[in-house]
This record gives C-alpha cells, sequence and structure tokens, in this order.
C-alpha cells in the first residue's frame, strides 16, 4: 500500500469514529433529559387529551377567580382556566407572594383522577408579565387582552 492510501483510510476511520463518539454522545443527553422536559400545556389541552398520571408537565392559564380555598395546613385547592376548560388544582406547600385569583400562573406537576397535582406554582413577577405560553393559549380561546392595548 502507498503512503497516500493510508492516509486517506486513515482519515475515513477518524472521520467514521468521530460520528459514531457524536451519536453516542447525543443519545446519552436525550436519555439524560427526558425527565428534565416539562412541555407546556393549557387546561383545554389538559382535559381533550389527558396525560397519564405518571407524566410530569406544565400546566398554565389564569386562576379561576372565586376557586381559591386554602385547607388544613400547607394545602391549596383552586382551578386554572385558560377560558375553553378549567381544571383543579391541588398544591402543597408555600405560594409565592404574587399568586392570586385572575392572574397568570404556570404549574409543574401530574394530572391524576381529574386533578392537577402540582409540585411547584410560579406566578406573573409584575402586573404586566404573564408566560409566553399562557399569553398565546389566551390568545387562542379569546379570552386575553393586552393590557397595553
Amino acid at each position: 500500500m502507498s503512503l497516500k492510501s493510508l492516509k486517506k483510510q486513515r482519515r475515513i476511520q477518524v472521520i467514521a469514529l468521530a460520528a459514531v463518539a457524536l451519536v453516542i454522545s447525543t443519545a446519552l443527553i436525550g436519555y439524560a433529559m427526558r425527565d428534565g422536559i416539562n412541555f407546556f400545556r393549557s387546561p383545554s389541552q389538559v382535559v381533550a387529551e389527558p396525560p397519564a398520571p405518571n407524566e410530569t408537565f406544565r400546566i398554565g392559564g389564569l386562576v379561576e377567580g372565586g376557586t381559591l380555598i386554602r385547607g388544613d395546613g400547607h394545602e391549596i385547592r383552586f382551578s386554572v382556566t385558560d377560558g375553553g376548560a378549567s381544571v383543579p388544582v391541588v398544591f402543597a406547600g408555600v405560594l409565592p407572594d404574587l399568586f392570586a385569583e385572575n392572574q397568570g400562573m404556570v404549574g409543574t406537576g401530574r394530572y391524576v383522577e381529574g386533578i392537577f397535582v402540582a409540585s411547584e406554582i410560579l406566578a406573573k413577577h409584575d402586573e404586566t408579565y404573564m408566560p409566553k405560553e399562557v399569553m398565546d393559549a389566551l390568545k387562542e380561546q379569546g379570552v386575553y387582552q393586552d393590557p397595553n392595548s
């Protein structure tokens, strides 16, 4: 074999090895992130296609007025709505300071027997902020009015 063909063969081997390493590292990153990816859903989407009880996901919308009930201990019950559907929520913990009825919120948790069991609740951080996904879902339902207009 000539020196030129050996260099060419070695270059092909290095490229093939790099491609295999890239595929393996991408697969490992995807596998590691599978539990860390939480997709946002509106209440209408949750009611239309209920997720599995063991699936962790995010839900967002407006805290429905008149539904906020503080139970014994740290348990809080309320409903989240996007104007098209309403989903009852149970949360055991301390709510953010800015959490209130008729305000935007995003919760992380699971949908079990028709109730969203939240492990985390996030509220808007000032009077004009609303998560983009929540705003888009509310606009789709025709419920959201832009406060700046």
